[in-house]
């Protein structure tokens, strides 16, 4: 019944994951961050080790890679479609966009396995925040949204100097479907 896959998650839900097999979908996606990052070893003492293993990267570029990913998106058509190509004539090929042609299969993926009453929470930051906030409603629809948490990581250390401090991450909520339709 429980099972744990290792790979790339679009690969993983496109073979292995039914169609409305899913209660609920947490994603904790990278945030692009445009920072890399490390697994830290600890010394004996508890100092900090030299000894790391590189974990993922955090960043995007537009290459091959996400211009094929925004053409998959673009040629299936809908609302989605329309709105990555809204995001292309604002946006350019960047690396925003790139980052968002890595988002947008996955969430139609998810969207996808989701029951009819299953939930997603999509955890980021204000990077991308709004950018993810349209492409998910074009993906669930607007009347679908249910709430947007806002988590409030650390007190800020220090006085601002030239900006205030970003510490907070964004949780996106969706319902697949508007429960006031379903009858249970």
């Amino acid at each position: 019944m429980n099972h744990l896959y290792y790979g790339d998650n679009l690969d993983v839900l496109r073979r292995y994951v039914a169609d409305e097999s899913v209660d609920l979908v947490y994603l904790d996606p990278p945030f692009k961050s445009d920072q890399n990052y490390n697994v830290l070893f600890a010394e004996q003492d508890g100092s900090r080790s030299a000894a790391q293993i590189h974990a993922f990267e955090d960043t995007w570029r537009w290459d091959q890679s996400a211009a094929e990913a925004y053409q998959e998106v673009v040629e299936a058509g809908g609302k989605v479609s329309e709105v990555m190509q809204a995001f292309r004539q604002a946006l350019g090929d960047n690396d925003m966009l790139a980052y968002l042609c890595m988002m947008a299969p996955r969430l139609i993926e998810l969207r996808r396995t989701l029951k009819k009453t299953g939930s997603l929470y999509l955890h980021c930051d204000p990077t991308a925040s709004h950018y993810l906030k349209l492409l998910m409603d074009s993906i669930f629809a607007p009347v679908n949204f249910r709430n947007e948490i806002i988590w409030l990581r650390t007190l800020s250390k220090g006085l601002m100097t030239k900006r205030l401090p970003n510490n907070h991450d964004v949780v996106l909520t969706y319902q697949k479907s508007d429960l006031s339709l379903i009858h249970i």
